[in-house]
């Protein structure tokens, strides 16, 4: 009996490896031999993404791959998009990959405080995007790193940016703290975009945000140099100091003659700006000038303000910075 018992499974076994190398053959095989890039155009079907896997040399049989999807692939439909397929892979995991819509995806980076004409160049620059846009509104777009698919409308990702910052700035807004400077999330963003473009230091946003609400409250000129550069440069950088004649502009924008907010963000405030314009660091500070090192001194009265810019003269002049 135990002699039966091993030559019935020495028989089940050459049966198996023989339906194995009948489906092989009957299947055909796959044919990657590097790692290669694939994509299925929208509306592709089964029968066209087969053709186009054995024009391109990945399998061996266009007609092999349908029938061992009819038989072993299931029911679900293929996806769009692009496909990594790693050296040797099989037949089975490149359906696999195709109906779970494994893509590839690819990133793009919209760092805190760009305006919206730079996110729209970046974007417009990408090769892989498709489709024209117009520049965003300013302070529609939350600063953040986004995917992509090759092939996906530019358009698409714009509204991603701009779906992101409607969200956050309305979680935002509900946990605001009693008795800020602004009345409204418009006005919140405006502000937020104040202060990304005036302080670098991530420590100082808190503290920016106390001085420009004092400002805001007491009705006093908020003399935001980036609100001089918006209407020149739309947000990129001036490249030049500013001119007495520019600080002197009337206009919607320059809150060196205009009390209270721009008539609109004058950049793209990242998460941290927005937080600090609805918690505010408690002060009485309503002058600053910067320090030398990236962030600025502080000052409630204007005697030590003046103190300050002497300070900051005398470092320009020891650096050459002053003619």
């Amino acid at each position: 009996m135990k002699r039966r018992g091993c030559l019935v499974a020495a028989i089940l076994a050459l049966v198996l490896v023989a339906g194995a190398v009948f489906a092989g053959g009957m299947f055909g095989s796959a044919t990657v031999e590097e790692d290669t890039p694939f994509i299925i155009p929208a509306g592709s079907s089964l029968t066209t993404v087969a053709n186009k896997l054995e024009e391109e040399g990945l399998i061996s049989s266009a007609n092999g791959f349908l029938l061992r999807a009819k038989l072993l692939g299931g029911n679900d439909p293929i996806q769009a998009g692009e496909f990594a397929l790693a050296k040797g892979m099989s037949q089975g995991e490149m359906l696999e990959a195709f109906q779970s819509g494994d893509v590839i995806r690819r990133f793009v980076t919209i760092p805190e405080g760009w305006p919206s004409i730079m996110v729209f160049e970046k974007l417009m620059a990408e090769p892989l995007l498709t489709g024209e846009i117009d520049v965003p509104p300013e302070g529609s777009l939350l600063p953040d790193t986004y995917d992509f698919e090759r092939g996906e409308s530019r358009q698409a990702v714009v509204e991603r940016m701009q779906a992101a910052m409607d969200k956050y700035l309305a979680e935002a807004w509900a946990k605001r703290k009693p008795g800020i400077a602004v009345d409204t999330m418009r006005d919140a963003l405006i502000l937020a975009s104040i202060v990304e473009k005036e302080t670098g230091k991530p420590s100082e946003r808190r503290m920016v945000a106390g001085l420009y609400s004092n400002r805001v409250k007491q009705g006093m000129l908020l003399q935001a140099d980036p609100t001089i550069i918006y209407p020149i440069t739309k947000g990129k950088p001036l490249g030049r100091r500013i001119r007495q004649s520019e600080i002197a502009a009337v206009n919607d924008y320059n809150t060196y003659t205009m009390v209270g907010l721009p008539k609109a963000p004058i950049t793209n405030p990242g998460r941290e700006s927005i937080a600090a314009v609805l918690d505010p660091a408690a002060t009485s500070a309503v002058y600053m000038v910067a320090d030398g090192t990236g962030g600025h001194k502080f000052a409630e009265t204007l005697d030590e303000h003046n103190a300050n810019v002497s300070e900051w003269y005398r470092l320009r002049r020891q650096r050459g910075e002053m003619e």
